[in-house]
């Protein structure tokens, strides 16, 4: 029996790895897992990366399925992550429940992680000109590249982190949640999953696809930061 390639983007690991084992003791399907940026997942299948399902923003989806590499009607939505604010264990407590007090912490902070390559990167410096605070606080942006954000804050490279709740739950407990974006600034990472139009075995490559998305999992997800659509 062959392995499902699953190719997915480093926000939902956390979540997804927690269940790939699930799976595999449920089905005795093996399941071989490769994680990048988004921008890269997408890139690395365009150039001919194989793969068997792939978990990625829905714009992107739409992408690969146009360039004849997803098959057409196999994309089903997966979940979204909310943006939060990430500091070291033990840091004193922090106020970001309003858009002042988010810019506040944002203007007396130190340095601020991010993910200079990701789709939450590119929110973030967004949000920094919407906000008018950007000549302010781009001085102190650390750029992290691949998925290292958060674990960058545990190491004390800078004092926060703007990075997807699913990576600074997962670098628990070097690091700990001070918050969600307040509501009106917050911005949901949306992920779906597609199926390749080659897959080495396409009746495996569906059930991960309905493991994924069944309600079964819906509570270990949400654990780990990944939020479901209402059904």
């Amino acid at each position: 029996m062959n392995d499902i390639r699953l190719f997915g983007a480093i926000a939902v690991r956390p979540a997804v790895l927690d269940l790939i084992s699930q799976f595999e003791t449920a089905t005795g399907f093996t399941v071989a897992v490769k994680w990048e940026l988004n921008p890269a997942v997408r890139k690395q299948i365009e150039a001919g990366e194989p793969f068997d399902l792939v978990i990625i923003n829905p714009n992107l989806l739409q992408d690969l399925t146009a360039l004849g590499k997803v098959r057409a009607g196999s994309q089903v939505a997966f979940g979204r992550i909310a943006m939060g604010v990430a500091a070291k264990a033990g840091s004193p407590p922090l106020d970001i429940g309003s858009v002042e007090a988010f810019e506040q912490a944002l203007k007396s902070a130190r340095s601020i992680a991010y993910a200079s390559e990701g789709t939450s990167g590119g929110y973030f410096s967004g949000l920094l000109e919407r906000l008018g605070i950007a000549d302010e606080v781009k001085p102190k942006l650390v750029a992290i590249p691949g998925g290292q954000t958060a674990p960058a804050v545990g190491r004390g490279e800078a004092e926060l982190g703007v990075v997807p709740v699913t990576s600074i739950l997962a670098a628990a407990p070097e690091v700990m949640l001070i918050g969600r974006f307040p509501a009106q600034l917050q911005s949901y990472i949306d992920f779906a999953i597609g199926i390749s139009v080659d897959p080495t075995d396409a009746e495996a490559a569906r059930k991960l696809s309905e493991f994924l998305t069944s309600t079964a999992v819906d509570g270990i997800l949400a654990a780990k930061g990944i939020e479901r659509r209402v059904r």
